[in-house]
């Protein structure tokens, strides 16, 4: 159906009161009181060999840490949680674990539901934080010095882990806060109460890091000189492109990129105050798409629809945020690609699609068209890695355009590691950069010590 002639795009802030955005956007989960905490955790199997560390990224004793929460424990089981995964408190919140750890449990089967790792998890690290106990003490100085590119969860990890060996780091980063896609891509629903910035404050007790933001590799800093001033450099810089949408009009006021508005809205101090068109479409299957859908309608939006090209079991986020999704008050279309976007007055005012199909070639278009009235389009369709500051002479290897590494995260060139989503085969998870600015670091310290 073709959008109503003369209709004019209805974009605007103040939806709904401060108030009642405010109620929208309370903690997704909220902490466990030491109750409920006890309880779940007297589910677990405390399991020999358990399916849940192994489905675990970052290899957290699961059985442990649960097992020092029913013991009364909680300060031990955050340490036990911290030791493997120093940002275990965002990824309490953010990580999958309904695909990972929870989904291997053993309790998960037709007539259970799984022990709610994630939960416990954060039980546990929040009342560690709140007492302000930083639980690892730093190893003598080395008079080593690490050059950290990227403040988001893969430097951060690997600078933490850095400095408890006793060596120096200094973090850059482009942004004017750390943080990375804690601080600045993580729906604001699942972070509240400034929780990046508090981590990232908890990180920093251990001593031995400087951070120095608003430094952009290739701008501000080189790697050729990075490489001279440093024993080494480890490049956790994320993806800073963003794909195109690749159909007409997309230039038309109105369409934007999820990932730049996430960020915005992140910062923003007063969330009623942010634009919001009051039909809103989302292209892309990914976390970023389900994150923006949800929190246009929180911000009070009456009509949000995700339309993704392909099926359901092809989209990269999980059942249960596509379920949570829709439980908002979202509509999800699959199987339609952007063909244009429509508009009046050099405002978007609606988007036309394509039906989609699996074909024996691949993706392919059937022909048949339908249009969806929009307000606001935000282009969720993925982000890419910008290689230029990484090229010269000395230019580091790519695969799949993104840096290629080895199992201990080193890249081609001697003396510099890399991890998180900017290398190939990142599974663009928190949990996943924490892991590989982990291993980073490890190797990275034997190379030093040798």
């Amino acid at each position: 159906m073709a959008a109503p002639a003369g209709r004019v795009a209805d974009i605007k802030s103040a939806r709904l009161t401060r108030d009642e955005v405010q109620a929208n956007f309370a903690d997704l989960h909220p902490r466990l009181t030491p109750h409920e905490a006890h309880v779940e955790a007297d589910r677990c199997y405390f399991c020999y060999d358990a399916p849940c560390v192994t489905a675990c990224p970052t290899g957290i004793d699961i059985p442990l840490f649960i097992r020092q929460i029913s013991a009364d424990n909680p300060k031990g089981a955050a340490k036990t949680i911290l030791a493997e995964n120093i940002l275990g408190g965002m990824c309490a919140r953010v990580c999958p674990t309904e695909t990972l750890c929870e989904q291997a449990c053993v309790r998960n089967t037709a007539e259970e539901k799984p022990v709610k790792i994630g939960e416990l998890q954060r039980y546990a690290t929040d009342f560690l934080m709140d007492e302000d106990a930083h639980p690892f003490v730093r190893a003598p100085q080395t008079g080593k010095k690490i050059a950290v590119v990227g403040a988001g969860p893969a430097g951060l990890s690997c600078a933490h882990r850095l400095a408890m060996h006793g060596h120096d780091v200094t973090i850059y980063d482009a942004r004017e806060k750390a943080g990375g896609l804690n601080e600045f891509g993580i729906a604001a629903y699942k972070t509240v109460d400034d929780f990046a910035q508090r981590e990232l404050a908890f990180l920093l007790q251990i001593g031995g890091i400087a951070i120095e933001t608003g430094k952009t590799l290739g701008r501000d800093l080189k790697l050729a000189d990075l490489r001279t001033r440093y024993d080494a450099v480890f490049l956790g810089m994320g993806l800073a492109g963003v794909n195109a949408l690749r159909a007409e009009g997309e230039e038309l006021q109105g369409v934007e990129d999820a990932v730049d508005y996430i960020a915005h809205l992140r910062q923003a101090k007063d969330l009623s105050s942010l634009p919001v068109g009051r039909r809103v479409v989302v292209i892309g299957g990914g976390m970023t798409a389900i994150d923006i859908a949800v929190q246009s309608k929180l911000l009070g939006a009456e009509d949000v629809t995700i339309v993704y090209r392909r099926g359901k079991e092809q989209m990269n986020a999980s059942p249960y945020e596509q379920d949570l999704a829709q439980t908002r008050g979202v509509k999800i279309k699959h199987w339609a690609q952007p063909v244009r976007v429509i508009g009046a007055n050099g405002s978007a005012t609606a988007i036309e699609f394509e039906y989609t199909r699996q074909g024996a070639g691949g993706l392919q278009g059937t022909g048949e068209r339908f249009t969806l009235d929009a307000d606001m389009v935000f282009k969720a369709i993925g982000q890419t890695f910008v290689a230029a500051p990484i090229g010269g002479d000395d230019a580091i290897a790519l695969e799949k355009g993104r840096i290629k590494v080895d199992d201990e995260r080193r890249t081609s060139v001697a003396g510099i590691w890399a991890g998180g989503d900017c290398v190939a085969g990142g599974e663009d998870l928190t949990v996943a950069a924490v892991q590989d600015g982990k291993l980073a670091a490890e190797s990275i310290h034997r190379a030093l010590s040798a």
